[in-house]
């Protein structure tokens, strides 16, 4: 499970940057379960896997994307179920001298479906 979110918030971190691609949507999304939601309640976020593809479509034709290659998202704490981890992460700045500066800690909840990401569920 971990391995999972790892690859996700890798390809998360892709996609945000500035000059990135479909190809880095179609690749984070390509690491779903095909039945996966997204919900982020305070958000009013509650997708499909083709309507969260296309949310993310959207955002770079707006040019919404452009963190920096010291953008990174970390896991900072993982507590596991049997199909599902609550994931504490944090969005923060890479420095020059290599140490890795955290943002403000977020919290979500995974599920898992055949070794996929089958759910998102964003609270914060």
């Amino acid at each position: 499970m971990l391995q999972q979110a790892e690859k996700y918030f890798q390809a998360l971190d892709r996609v945000a940057k500035r000059g990135s691609t479909q190809q880095d949507i179609d690749n984070l999304i390509a690491l779903m379960h095909d039945s996966v939601k997204y919900e982020h309640i305070e958000y009013g976020a509650d997708f499909d896997k083709k309507a969260w593809a296309e949310a993310f479509a959207r955002q770079l034709k707006k040019g919404a994307y452009q963190n920096g290659p010291e953008n990174e998202i970390r896991i900072l704490n993982v507590i596991y179920g049997k199909t599902h981890a609550a994931v504490e992460y944090s969005h923060g700045l890479r420095k020059e001298d290599g140490t890795w500066q955290p943002d403000m800690k977020m919290f979500a909840l995974f599920g898992y479906t055949d070794n996929k990401i089958s759910l998102i569920r964003e609270y914060w």
